[in-house]
């Protein structure tokens, strides 16, 4: 029911643009796709299909068919366009067999190709879909290349190279190009045995030393575990890459508060930064995921671990008066799992402690993860859903919430998907025929 509302507006107020704003009820475009639209369709295929709105899965459909242009100039992010875009389209493809997003997959991706044209390999973050030209972030530092961007191609460039029998997207990502990204950074020299989050696409040396397991660095390590299972077990070197940066994580970044919550700090040229960010949450799922494979008595452990992580996230949500956890929480001076900054307050409908709960469900059935999830359906109803969609607030510390005017495309991709799979039996896209990419876009593990 809340797919369909969600839907349904997108459709009424702002179909083909990329996102709905629910108050002003019209569509959002942004500077992120580089010209492309229709994100939230594309986000949205997957979700509708699982879900049997099929009403709404033909409307999202006909529109990829009729009116999805791939021709644009802008610049756009190859991370974005890739998790959001070819991951959407390549999920749509292997769960109805419809030529139709195969063919737009290869199309679209034959375009990210030339931001891998650096003296390393490792792509730069934006891209022009028209004039294969592509750059740096201006505000990453020294024109580098960003951990969590280039480190996230994996999964969707594998399967654009079984597709297309063309094998220069997994040279790009991983036969060759994805592969060769794995040679840079097996290569160089990690402080600690870290990954810090920024590395020149040039020199394929670090630019500094922030290292995060939120935004910048996230999703590059749940790729190595996912690039594993989703070879049926064959690809060693990313089970190697990820055992390591798991223990080091361990290692030097996951701390326990004086109440006894266990957080996942930053790291700062070896200066700990204790906040974890509302994108970090999803490494309790991560290592859930991963736990089932490890041996025997590291089993138990990592599935402890991740039970730890899940229940702080869920703490920085039931710290709050809404119940939806902030952009960022701490602990430092006496504040646990609470936001300490009024620029860190938001919540814009992220999906990654819900993820986490879906994951934690799957492996433990402890009906507390079924529970929380409720209580974030419930809080979602009461503070993020308006007259036309759903919006992110600005403050979940009131409970007279500012909205935010912006229904995300990941809210159709990711939350309702998780929340919709955290209930479903465990059947539906098993976690032994499916690898969810990091926008929830489920790929086929390759039996």
């Amino acid at each position: 029911q809340m797919m369909k509302f969600a839907w349904d507006n997108y459709k009424q107020y702002a179909l083909g643009k990329n996102e709905l704003r629910p108050l002003t009820k019209n569509g959002h475009i942004g500077n992120m796709f580089g010209g492309l639209r229709g994100a939230t369709v594309v986000d949205a295929l997957d979700t509708l299909y699982i879900m049997e709105l099929e009403e709404e899965f033909q409307e999202a459909k006909k529109w990829v068919e009729k009116s999805f242009d791939l021709n644009v100039n802008g610049e756009a992010s190859l991370f974005e366009v890739n998790i959001r875009y070819i991951g959407g389209l390549l999920a749509a493809y292997y769960l109805t067999g419809e030529e139709v997003f195969k063919s737009k997959a290869l199309e679209l991706g034959e375009k990210l190709l030339p931001a891998f044209n650096t003296p390393t390999g490792i792509p730069r973050s934006l891209f022009s879909p028209c004039s294969g030209m592509s750059w740096s972030w201006g505000w990453a530092s020294a024109g580098s290349s960003i951990l969590a961007e280039f480190g996230t191609l994996h999964l969707e460039f594998l399967h654009l190279s079984e597709l297309s029998g063309n094998p220069v997207f997994a040279e790009k990502a991983s036969t060759s190009q994805v592969m060769n990204i794995r040679k840079v950074l097996n290569r160089v020299e990690k402080p600690q045995g870290l990954y810090p989050n920024f590395l020149s696409p040039v020199t394929g040396n670090w630019v500094q030393h922030h290292v995060s397991i939120g935004g910048l660095g996230d999703s590059f390590y749940e790729y190595l575990i996912k690039s594993w299972l989703m070879s049926d077990k064959k690809d060693s070197e990313a089970k190697k890459m990820y055992d390591d940066a798991l223990e080091a994580i361990e290692k030097h970044l996951v701390k326990k508060s004086a109440g006894g919550l266990t957080y996942i700090a930053e790291w700062r040229g070896g200066i700990l930064d204790h906040k974890m960010g509302h994108l970090a949450c999803f490494s309790g799922g991560m290592i859930a995921l991963g736990a089932e494979h490890a041996g025997e008595e590291r089993k138990q452990h990592y599935v402890d671990l991740a039970a730890e992580i899940t229940n702080t996230c869920h703490e920085s949500y039931a710290r709050s008066d809404t119940k939806l956890g902030p952009e960022a929480f701490r602990f430092d001076a006496g504040t646990e799992a609470m936001a300490t900054r009024l620029s860190e307050r938001y919540y814009i409908l992220r999906p990654e402690v819900v993820e986490s709960y879906m994951y934690m469900w799957r492996l433990t059935h402890d009906p507390k993860y079924r529970q929380w999830g409720w209580e974030v359906v419930k809080a979602l109803e009461k503070h993020c859903r308006v007259e036309a969609g759903f919006s992110g607030i600005r403050d979940v510390y009131t409970t007279t919430p500012t909205h935010d005017n912006m229904q995300q495309s990941f809210f159709l991709a990711e939350t309702l998907k998780y929340l919709y799979l955290l209930f479903c039996e465990d059947d539906v896209l098993s976690l032994d025929d499916w690898v969810f990419n990091t926008e929830a876009h489920p790929l086929p593990v390759n039996h």
